[in-house]
């Protein structure tokens, strides 16, 4: 990957500044991508749909049509000088249009994007809302329209490191006014979440990328729902639960909430005011550190078969990775189908060339 990126900087300077400053999280996100593309080949369909999402993603980053030509030179030379006791003619050719082919794709998405989306989105903080010293939640709001769906995340970038996005879930319902809610945990080490909780207030201004994911709630369906959070992966779960408010609908809806202690609970009082607001839903807090704690302990993955079975449920995941797939597997070992359990592990987190950093 420092191979590839001295040779497409050495070819073109100018694409230098359309990454971040710091790029050891970039270059992994590019052999991930670039290892998607490959095992992806068998499956055009699939391969198309993620191409199309990248090349509408690179719009932010100020990427152009030509810039694609120069990253898949780089990219064969690359691949011909760490593969040289392998390579061929052949291998050349396969991997020049097998590039090619997908740079048109995300060239095509990205044109019929740009004919009714801008490339991001100016929006205002109307509120910053510090829960704990490295939690904020803050509301947003859009200098024009920004359409989403429950569940979706959109990429932010704060003032403070321009060119570093980082995706962040939406934690409500579409609302007339057109404001978007967001949880925010500052992680170590983290530009953009350390910026948008401890170095912003309300009043500043942040830049948002298209809404994006593929954790939607289907209406059409008739299934009471399990939604399983961990930590600030609450936001979408409690946006899918706005859009059965707002549909009318009354189906049992048990929202399970894991946490480390009492205190990272941070939107627990919200939570009760939803659950006694509409007795279809059930709100289970979680705790895995809390000895004292006179609810229900344990990892949320862990707790499931303490529950009634939820065969016939659709079950809705998000957290931290480690707990997302934990939990997935608990629910197929307690007979869930696979195809009724949703998560956005990959959404919005692998953006090939160019992109940024998503700390």
């Amino acid at each position: 990957m420092n191979f590839f990126y001295g040779r497409l900087f050495a070819a073109d300077p100018r694409l230098r500044a359309l990454f971040p400053p710091e790029m050891t999280s970039q270059r992994d996100r590019l052999f991930h991508a670039l290892a998607r593309i490959v095992w992806s080949q068998d499956n055009p369909a699939e391969l198309r749909a993620y191409l199309s999402r990248l090349g509408r993603g690179h719009r932010k980053y100020g990427v152009l049509p030509e810039h694609y030509a120069v990253v898949g030179e780089a990219l064969v030379a690359t691949l011909r000088a760490f593969a040289a006791e392998t390579w061929t003619a052949e291998a050349e050719a396969a991997w020049t249009a097998a590039f090619a082919a997908a740079a048109d794709t995300m060239i095509e998405a990205a044109e019929r994007d740009a004919a009714t989306s801008p490339p991001w989105w100016v929006a205002e903080v109307a509120d910053h809302d510090r829960r704990a010293a490295d939690l904020a939640v803050l509301t947003l709001r859009p200098g024009r329209p920004l359409p989403f769906a429950p569940g979706q995340h959109v990429p932010v970038q704060a003032a403070r490191w321009p060119r570093v996005w980082r995706p962040y879930s939406i934690a409500n319902a579409p609302r007339p006014d057109g404001t978007l809610r967001l949880h925010v945990r500052a992680q170590p080490c983290g530009w953009v979440s350390g910026a948008l909780v401890r170095h912003t207030t309300a009043g500043d201004t942040v830049l948002l990328g298209p809404a994006a994911g593929t954790m939607a709630l289907d209406l059409a369906e008739d299934r009471d729902l399990l939604l399983v959070a961990g930590g600030t992966g609450l936001a979408p779960l409690k946006a899918i639960v706005e859009q059965v408010v707002m549909s009318g609908r009354a189906p049992r809806v048990h929202l399970l909430v894991g946490a480390r202690s009492e205190r990272d609970l941070y939107d627990l009082p919200d939570l009760r005011a939803l659950e006694a607001a509409h007795p279809w839903l059930t709100v289970v807090p979680v705790l895995s550190e809390s000895l004292g704690y006179d609810g229900m302990r344990g990892l949320v993955a862990d707790v499931l078969d303490r529950f009634d079975g939820w065969e016939g449920h659709e079950a809705y995941v998000a957290g931290p990775v480690a707990m997302v797939r934990r939990t997935v597997t608990s629910l197929q070992e307690l007979g869930v189908p696979p195809e009724r359990i949703h998560h956005d592990l990959t959404g919005g987190h692998e953006i090939p060339v160019p992109a940024a950093g998503t700390r």
